[in-house]
């Protein structure tokens, strides 16, 4: 099955029968529920505004046109911002004072794939609750659609690429002079899809010469388009020319990023959110949150400021972005590179870290790989435990966090344990029988050492 619903929306390979791919038919009625949704919220007297954005991908403009078609039969006006980021369609919706947004992008998925990420009216991922209700309203099909005299109409407004950028360029820790003077060269791979359109026209006016990889956004993806280092040799060996004083690499719809030292090897997407958290704290001291299966690193950047504290959230953005303002954090989010910063929005934005990272190396005056060596080191082993459908795996993880009842646990999101120089965070998936296993500790052979010693408590219980 490749249709996938979740409280954050739905994702699904294109085209297939209903009810088990990504087709018109469930797009509507999709939609149509989260239309519901929405409605009570807008003003009495009111059609309401949705913002829709998209990524490149090759099916976008089919879903697309789906999509909005859709909400101006349910009596919504659309604010269709075209082709743009998954940060810039949700700064689009605080913006334009709309009632929510949609963004059509699959994030970092194949080329078939594609999703619906749903929004609330600040521009944030609807939380559990919120998404358990549209995910009801689908369930249940109980749908009006409006009248001729109530049908909604459309408005395009490709002008929002450049107030994100000017969003940017305005934070307090952005200093555009200083970078202008450093004349940094950098090379992009925007992996053929938004990056291409939105982050020539950033670097431009922040005054660095950049190369820009799989520019065209044709949603052809030039490689797998997850920022990881198995992906990315094309832009290594290019930065290995010696030509480029950093590598940026972003996923389609650019709220992940990742960055390549100067000498072509990865700067390790887990320190993107370190290396900029260690910055924004120097100016601005306050709490950090990242997710259970993020590196320890930032708890241990975050302990160098008096008065600054770490805590960890589920995974998943809007589990980060709660927990963030419970605790009023200056700045958090995922090691995935996916970076949240409250000054500008709460949301993952690629352009916000990079403007901060070309920031602090402007600051510092150092190479990426000089800067690399600053931080804590740490290596994070990724494995999984396949299991069979009928697996209890809710008892396994229970019995886990038995056996290791004397350790330090979290079992907020799965069952993480931390030892004094290693931590291990067993996950169950919510689509395959399988655990998945993230470990960290000094090197990778211990990390992966250690997660091996619980694989195997697990595979004999």
């Amino acid at each position: 099955m490749s249709l996938i619903k979740s409280i954050s929306g739905i994702r699904g390979t294109i085209g297939g029968p209903t009810g088990d791919t990504l087709n018109p038919f469930d797009i509507v009625k999709f939609v149509t529920s989260y239309a519901a949704f929405i409605r009570p919220s807008v003003k009495e007297g009111e059609k309401g505004v949705i913002v829709v954005g998209r990524d490149a991908r090759i099916s976008g403009q089919m879903v697309d046109q789906i999509v909005t078609g859709t909400l101006i039969g349910c009596g919504f006006d659309v604010l269709n911002i075209g082709l743009a980021t998954t940060p810039t369609t949700e700064l689009a919706v605080q913006m334009a004072g709309a009632d929510g947004g949609i963004i059509i992008t699959a994030s970092h998925n194949p080329r078939q794939w594609n999703a619906l990420k749903l929004l609330n009216r600040d521009g944030e991922f609807l939380d559990k609750e919120a998404g358990n209700e549209v995910l009801r309203l689908a369930e249940e099909e109980n749908f009006t659609y409006a009248e001729v005299d109530g049908l909604g109409k459309v408005i395009y407004d490709n002008s929002f690429n450049q107030k994100h950028i000017d969003a940017v360029k305005n934070l307090k820790l952005v200093d555009v002079e200083n970078i202008k003077k450093q004349g940094f060269k950098v090379c992009v791979d925007a992996i053929n899809s938004v990056g291409g359109i939105i982050l020539p026209e950033l670097l431009s006016q922040l005054g660095v010469d950049a190369t820009i990889l799989n520019s065209e956004p044709n949603g052809d993806f030039a490689h797998n388009p997850e920022p990881l280092e198995k992906n990315l040799q094309g832009i290594m060996d290019e930065m290995k020319s010696g030509k480029y004083d950093l590598g940026i690499v972003v996923d389609p719809d650019v709220d992940r990023l990742a960055f390549i030292s100067e000498d072509g090897t990865m700067f390790g997407e887990e320190y993107t959110l370190v290396s900029i958290a260690d910055y924004v704290l120097s100016k601005t001291p306050g709490n950090t949150v990242s997710n259970l299966s993020s590196t320890r690193a930032l708890r241990d950047v975050t302990n160098k400021y008096d008065g600054c504290e770490h805590a960890a959230a589920a995974v998943g953005e809007v589990n980060v972005t709660t927990k963030m303002k419970a605790v009023n954090a200056v700045i958090g989010g995922e090691g995935n590179g996916g970076v949240i910063y409250p000054e500008s929005h709460y949301g993952r934005d690629a352009l916000v870290g990079i403007a901060l990272f070309l920031t602090l190396l402007a600051e510092k005056k150092i190479t990426v790989s000089e800067l690399r060596k600053t931080l804590p080191e740490y290596s994070i082993a990724k494995n999984r435990i396949d299991l069979t459908p009928s697996t209890d795996v809710d008892a396994i993880l229970a019995k886990v966090k038995e056996i290791y009842k004397e350790e330090q646990i979290n079992d907020i999101d799965g069952v993480k344990i931390d030892f004094a120089d290693s931590w291990v965070h067993l996950r169950k998936s919510n689509t395959e029988p399988i655990i998945r296993v993230y470990s960290e500790a000094a090197t990778m052979e211990q990390a992966n050492e250690v997660a091996q010693k619980i694989i195997d408590i697990v595979l004999g219980l």
